[in-house]
């Protein structure tokens, strides 16, 4: 650096390297996993389409081994559509095996969204060519249980390789049949929103009511007077008692409306 003589003289630091903070995913649970149970075939999970209040919830089941992902690869929420669909076809080139399940709305009104879940997720891993030895599940919450052997990592669609890649393949194929649905009830717009609630869809909703593909135990119909009596009863978890409805007036005396 040159300096006009006398000029003052500030040395400036090296503007800070900018590093992303995004997590890249690795094997390391996988490696656990290995080391303190003995599995051999460890297949990552991951789910999307719970808070929806149209379609199915999908879960994936994906085996990747130890090797390296493709550039890119980390939580389905974090790439943008086109990217997630362009991640997606290299993933179904490149993981050991993969598989989709599915719960349908009526399932989930039937069983409630836990046990749906659990139902999505063993057609999953049923679907694999060879059963896994353990499974990583994205999230702090195991609704799949025995006999599964599983571990609940909480971001694992950030922080593990097989669950990063089970949440792009199961985010972009659900998007996929939402999108189909769309052509179906092209009011509600499910290809933007693909069925969680948006302002479009609930005006569609208002207008037209529920559609084959919404679940009816839902809270939303409730905001719905027009068709609130297309509500089902929410399924009691198992071990909780149901509520029953107060006892009618004696004989001879009018109930209350």
């Amino acid at each position: 650096m040159t300096t006009s003589p006398g000029a003052p003289t500030t040395d400036r630091p090296a503007a800070p390297r900018v590093v992303s903070a995004r997590p890249v995913p690795a094997h390391t649970v996988e490696r656990s996993l290995r080391a303190r149970t003995g599995a051999r075939l460890v297949a990552g999970i991951d789910e999307v389409g719970r808070g929806a209040w149209a379609g199915p919830v999908t879960v994936c089941a994906a085996v990747t081994g130890l090797r390296r992902p493709p550039e890119g690869l980390t939580d389905s929420k974090l790439l943008t559509p086109a990217r997630r669909v362009e991640m997606a076809a290299r993933l179904e080139e490149w993981v050991t095996a993969g598989a989709l399940g599915h719960a349908s709305p009526e399932e989930i009104d039937a069983l409630g969204m836990t046990a749906a879940l659990r139902l999505a997720a063993v057609r999953a891993l049923e679907a694999l060519p060879e059963r896994p030895d353990a499974v990583i599940l994205d999230g702090s919450h195991d609704y799949l249980g025995a006999p599964w052997t599983v571990r609940t990592v909480v971001k694992g669609d950030l922080s593990c390789v097989p669950v990063a890649a089970a949440s792009v393949l199961a985010k972009v194929d659900r998007d996929a049949r939402l999108a189909e649905l769309g052509r179906e009830h092209p009011d509600f717009a499910f290809e933007r929103n693909a069925g969680y609630p948006s302002p479009v869809h609930r005006a569609a909703l208002e207008r037209l009511g529920p559609t084959p593909h919404h679940r009816l135990s839902w809270s939303y119909l409730d905001a719905l007077p027009r068709w609130r009596h297309l509500r089902r009863p929410a399924p009691v978890p198992p071990g909780r008692p149901r509520r029953t409805a107060p006892a009618g007036p004696p004989a001879g005396q009018l109930g209350m409306f």
